[in-house]
């Protein structure tokens, strides 16, 4: 099993609802993002390029790739960054994490963040599912593609709650799976691929 996702470009209305849901869903600390979503157009978010009316514009939403070849695993050194032979997830161990960074270095994506300080929330008490791991302070943190929720047969968060289903999901190696049949007659780019990284994640185009 080797699960990955289609991002479909041409549905994504960069409504960012994959951002809050995952922020949600694994009760993230407060400035601390796991999926992002950019803008392919101005300088600034929501920006085209070009003078009306010869304007273009896209979305492009990155979270961690779950790369066949993660380089953050190869960084890491204490193991606490791994892929799981199971399913190819990479996770981060938050109780070996040293805080060295060395893994966001390795990183061509900018898909981890850093907890500087004890997490603090907008709230005073925990938000979205209960059993979302518990966050640490001097560690770095990533997108699981939600495994709290993979134990209990359900999809990741921001799979779940887009708006404009532009986003698939499942088993890579399984034919009939929905995010293999998504990408099936469709082109598509991967992110960086020239790194050798071979990202999980496909952008549908």
């Amino acid at each position: 099993m080797r699960y990955g996702m289609a991002i479909d470009l041409k549905r994504c209305i960069g409504c960012h609802t994959c951002s809050v849901a995952c922020k949600q869903a694994n009760n993230l600390p407060n400035h601390i993002w796991w999926n992002r979503v950019l803008t392919m157009g101005g300088e600034s978010i929501d920006t085209a390029e070009g003078s009306y009316p010869n304007v273009k514009m896209q979305y492009l939403t990155v979270n961690c790739q779950h790369c066949e070849n993660p380089p953050c695993t190869k960084a890491c050194p204490v193991g606490a960054t791994y892929k799981r032979k199971e399913d190819g997830i990479v996770i981060q161990d938050y109780d070996k994490c040293i805080g060295c960074r060395m893994c966001m270095v390795a990183c061509p994506y900018n898909a981890r963040s850093f907890n500087w300080s004890k997490p603090e929330y907008y709230v005073d008490h925990a938000v979205g599912d209960i059993d979302a791991p518990a966050h640490q302070y001097n560690v770095v943190e990533k997108c699981t593609f939600c495994v709290h929720r993979i134990a209990k047969g359900e999809k990741p968060a921001c799979m779940v709650y887009c708006p404009g289903r532009a986003r698939y999901w499942g088993d890579l190696d399984d034919p009939n799976s929905e995010v293999s049949k998504a990408i099936q007659g469709r082109s598509y780019v991967k992110l960086l691929e020239e790194k050798g990284t071979k990202p999980s994640t496909f952008y549908l185009t």
